[in-house]
Formats: structure tokens, C-alpha cells, sequence
């Protein structure tokens, strides 16, 4: 015989917040983006690999550091934007996306040291 479970979404109290889809599903979604993005870019520094030796792989263990720190921090990040919903008091993460900025800013600005100024081997 087959039980129903309960389902959070079926009790008010129990769902993160009271509509589904609102901006933190959003902001998961950008954040998922960048994070795809610096895995993308970070596997495409290992083209330089050959022609300029080591630099390019620390950069791209670096990149991906930074894309697994972002996606690392996505779960209190949604609930922190959940409860905010639901409280009626909705916090930027400022901080989160400050670094984020400064680290592929910073990222980028390596990575343009590599394909322009890097002398081939």
C-alpha cells in the first residue's frame, strides 16, 4: 500500500517561500551560469598549456577553485534569499558578489597575460 509523503509545497508554513519561481530560483540560476562560465574559460586556458608552460594550468586550477567556492556557497545563499521571502526582508549579497567580481576581474586580467605578453616557448 502505497503512503503519501508530505510534500512542503503543500503546507504553507513548511515551503521556503510563498511563491515558487521568485528571484531566489533566479539568482540560483545566474549564479549556476557563472559558475559555468569560469569552468568553460578555465578549460580553455589549457590550449596555452604547451606553448607557455605552467602558468596556465595554475590559472585554470584557479579558476576552477573560484567556480567550486561560488557553487559551494549556492545552498546559503538560497536559503538566505528564501527566508528573506518569507520574513519580508530581502538581503543582497553584497559581499558575494563583490568578490565574485574582483576574482574574474582578476582572472581575466592573468588570463590576458597569457595569450598577449607570455613569450612561447
Amino acid at each position: 500500500m502505497h503512503v503519501p509523503q508530505d510534500d512542503p509545497q503543500d503546507d504553507p508554513d513548511r515551503r521556503p517561500h510563498a511563491d515558487p519561481g521568485l528571484q531566489p530560483e533566479r539568482t540560483t540560476l545566474a549564479w549556476n551560469r557563472t559558475v559555468l562560465a569560469l569552468v568553460v574559460a578555465g578549460l580553455l586556458l589549457l590550449r596555452w598549456v604547451p606553448g607557455h608552460g605552467w602558468f596556465p594550468l595554475v590559472l585554470t586550477l584557479l579558476t576552477l577553485l573560484t567556480a567550486l567556492v561560488i557553487a559551494g556557497g549556492q545552498a546559503r545563499r538560497y536559503r538566505r534569499s528564501s527566508r528573506g521571502i518569507r520574513d519580508g526582508r530581502v538581503e543582497a549579497d553584497v559581499v558575494g558578489v563583490l568578490g565574485t567580481t574582483a576574482a574574474v576581474a582578476l582572472l581575466g586580467a592573468l588570463a590576458l597575460v597569457v595569450v598577449v605578453a607570455l613569450p612561447l616557448r
